[in-house]
């Protein structure tokens, strides 16, 4: 069944958002038992979204989806929709283990290179005290075509009953483990994190704030990966960008239009 679309949910390109700060993204999960999954989309996401139908479902389902890169909130400024600020998935990786820590929450962590997931959960629970780790798991390549490899990480969720779960993988594959996980543990909160274990380690540095603050992060990433981000920014992700901002300028104009018709 589709996720039910809130008062606050903001549109962009059919996506929808959610309109909450990062600190009341962090209380709708930590405070709330009713579980679900949680998406951060990025611009790569939503080109994403707007290319597959199987993905517009997937983001259907989920039951909070908050934007992580700055341009989708700068397009739903400029269509008149603001959203309130980006919620990164690696700052909510921080604030939502703090909060976990202070609750009592207990939390497992899916994904990352091999050995990523373990130092991640070291580093947490060493920033945050009281932190409960229930678990950490790296499946294998290919895990998402697996029947072995997939049912190997329901035993192991099944058995750990985490409240949280963090997922570091690419959007395909957390897509693939959200629904497979969904009926395991259905009170649990599924948190989409992409590469943050390897941020909390160290292993990958993220961009400084005055970057993040400007929505050049992605120039940073680049600056450390070229020959593997080069397509997927510059390639893809700047024409999308600039189609996008367009969009949402015409999205604005259409919707004065519609006003200025209304009749008295």
């Amino acid at each position: 069944m589709p996720a039910k679309l809130s008062n606050s949910a903001v549109e962009i390109l059919e996506m929808r958002l959610d309109a909450l700060s990062p600190r009341e993204a962090v209380e709708r999960i930590v405070d709330s038992s009713d579980g679900g999954c949680v998406l951060t989309p990025n611009l790569q996401h939503l080109r994403a979204h707007r290319r597959s139908p199987a993905v517009r479902g997937a983001f259907r389902r989920c039951e909070l989806v908050v934007p992580d890169g700055m341009p989708l909130v700068w397009a739903s400024r400029i269509q008149g929709t603001p959203l309130p600020d980006r919620v990164a998935g690696s700052d909510l990786v921080w604030s939502l283990s703090q909060a976990a820590a202070l609750r009592g929450r207990t939390l497992f962590l899916l994904g990352g290179a091999p050995g990523t997931a373990d130092d991640a959960a070291a580093e947490l629970c060493r920033r945050f005290p009281g932190l409960q780790i229930a678990g950490t798991h790296c499946p294998p390549l290919g895990f998402e075509r697996s029947p072995t490899a997939l049912g190997e990480i329901q035993a192991r969720i099944s058995t750990a009953r985490p409240d949280l779960i963090y997922i570091g993988l690419p959007l395909s594959k957390q897509l693939v483990v959200m629904d497979y996980l969904r009926g395991t543990v259905p009170r649990a909160w599924q948190i989409g994190l992409g590469v943050s274990f390897s941020f909390v380690t160290g292993d990958v540095r993220r961009a400084p704030a005055w970057a993040q603050r400007t929505g050049l992060e992605w120039l940073f990433r680049l600056s450390q990966e070229p020959r593997r981000l080069g397509r997927r920014y510059l390639v893809e992700g700047l024409p999308f960008f600039f189609g996008l901002m367009a969009s949402s300028a015409r999205s604005r104009a259409g919707r004065r239009g519609g006003r200025r018709r209304r009749p008295a």
